[in-house]
């Protein structure tokens, strides 16, 4: 069977017969630093924890991994278009994770904040955060 074929088959059986739903969990911790070298333990550390979630089947929202760098890329746009668009990528998760030292950032804890307002679920760390494979029947 070819790679098309089971993809669109594999899409029949999760819509008709399971409708199962992915879920996202935003990872929340600080992206900023005083060095490059903070910055990059910063993005490090949001990506193992990352990569902790999706051991335990949560689809993770990386907003580090997505636009590191970018605030060089992009002189032009301010804190403020990075932090409102962190806050929208927390606003579609079903969770949240909070990565170590996240109560240092302000960025985070206007995430929390947000999350809290919104009633997801947060996650202290990643030790506390369910397996979410019990949602996620695969073939």
């Amino acid at each position: 069977m070819s790679t098309t074929k089971r993809l669109e088959a594999l899409a029949r059986w999760d819509q008709q017969e399971y409708n199962v739903k992915l879920k996202l969990i935003y990872v929340a911790g600080p992206y900023r630093g005083d060095s490059k070298e903070e910055v990059e333990l910063n993005i490090q550390s949001a990506k193992q924890v990352g990569k902790l979630c999706a051991d335990k089947g949560w689809y993770p929202i990386i907003p580090h991994l997505n636009t590191a760098g970018f605030e060089i890329l992009c002189p032009k746009l301010t804190d403020d278009f990075w932090l409102e668009g962190t806050l929208e990528a927390a606003r579609r998760c079903d969770a949240m994770v909070l990565c170590p030292g996240w109560e240092f950032s302000t960025g985070s804890r206007g995430e929390q904040l947000e999350a809290i307002r919104l009633k997801i679920q947060i996650y202290l760390n990643v030790t506390e955060v369910p397996n979410a494979w019990h949602d996620v029947c695969m073939p």
